[in-house]
């Protein structure tokens, strides 16, 4: 094999938003799997907003001139356990490198579904999907005709949670994006009914006027003002389902938000949060759901593809500048056009 192994390092604690500076490219040649381990080549990348918060020195965050963590996908290309073939196309969690030595253990085997793209695997099929699917289905426990509030919705998640939740029958879906062209994207693709770009003004006044009549449900990608909008905003018996705090992560001074803890007790609202990972059991649940409507075509994933592994340092920070409209995936240059 005369192919060169390229690898990710952080290099520094950023405070605020990181920068390229950050990080390093590291040349090697591809290693070689142990008995027991396959080498895959990786074909998927995908680059999400927790992957800011891992680079703080925090309890499990990234280590500092090692290589970074990530879901990938992949493809065995040489193998010395039986569990794990030549040719197979794996999930793992070794990203941020081209070649990866895995073990089964730290490896799923991917289903190819007829008219599927494999990226499809790392948004709405995957931990973004599943994210978006569990947050409705176990947290919110969503029903038809009840209606949402969705931050951050033109990415990833987002997305995700809007398609989800018009399959699922919710009624009026409200969502706050970071530009007039995602606004724009989200009613006219997505099937957002209303969509605020949280630019505008307080979020509490754009959401007044996005929802007059309130919502049952808000999904909190970003927290900061718009949850706090969101508890206003809430009918009886609503719910708060928390994914993440994308507006802090790159402001570690900015004050928590501030809202009427009345509210919480006067109209029984419940605040949860959770962590995809904790609920890997739901996986098959979200393929039967799920890939009966890509393959029909009732489901269209929001996906923003960069070509080359090279690209993936810039893939980041342009997420977390809001630069993707769906899930943000680096593809190989050789998957282009597959």
């Amino acid at each position: 094999m005369n192919e060169i192994a390229l690898t990710v390092h952080q290099t520094a604690r950023p405070h605020g938003f990181p920068t390229a500076d950050h990080f390093a490219f590291v040349e090697s040649t591809p290693p070689t799997p142990a008995p027991g381990s396959a080498l895959v080549k990786n074909l998927y990348w995908s680059v999400d907003p927790y992957h800011r918060e891992m680079m703080d020195d925090v309890p499990g965050g990234f280590a500092l001139h090692a290589p970074l963590e990530g879901r990938t996908v992949g493809q065995v290309v040489a193998s010395r356990t039986p569990r794990l073939a030549e040719g197979a196309i794996v999930l793992h969690r070794h990203g941020w490198r081209t070649h990866a030595v895995i073990t089964p253990e730290e490896t799923r085997h991917l289903p190819r579904f007829d008219g599927v793209p494999l990226s499809n695997h790392l948004s709405v099929l995957g931990g973004t999907g599943l994210t978006a699917y569990v947050g409705l289905t176990r947290i919110a426990r969503l029903q038809e005709g009840e209606d949402l509030f969705v931050s951050a919705a033109a990415g990833g998640v987002g997305t995700a949670t809007g398609r989800f939740a018009r399959l699922l029958g919710a009624g009026r879906l409200v969502g706050s994006a970071g530009s007039a062209a995602k606004t724009e994207h989200l009613v006219r693709e997505v099937g957002y009914d209303a969509v605020f770009d949280y630019h505008d003004g307080p979020a509490a006044d754009l959401l007044r006027k996005a929802a007059p009549d309130g919502v049952d449900v808000f999904v909190d990608n970003v927290g900061g003002e718009q949850l706090a909008a969101a508890v206003g905003a809430l009918r009886e018996f609503g719910r708060i389902v928390r994914i993440g705090t994308i507006s802090q992560y790159n402001t570690p001074d900015a004050l928590p938000p501030r809202f009427d803890y009345a509210d919480i007790v006067e109209k029984s609202l419940r605040m949860e949060g959770f962590l995809v990972s904790n609920h890997h059991h739901v996986q098959e649940e979200l393929y039967e759901f799920a890939v009966p409507h890509l393959q029909s075509g009732r489901l269209t994933p929001d996906e923003t593809l960069l070509d080359g592994f090279e690209h993936i340092v810039d893939a980041f920070l342009g997420m977390l500048h809001g630069e993707n409209t769906g899930k943000i995936i680096v593809r190989d240059h050789g998957e282009a056009g597959a």
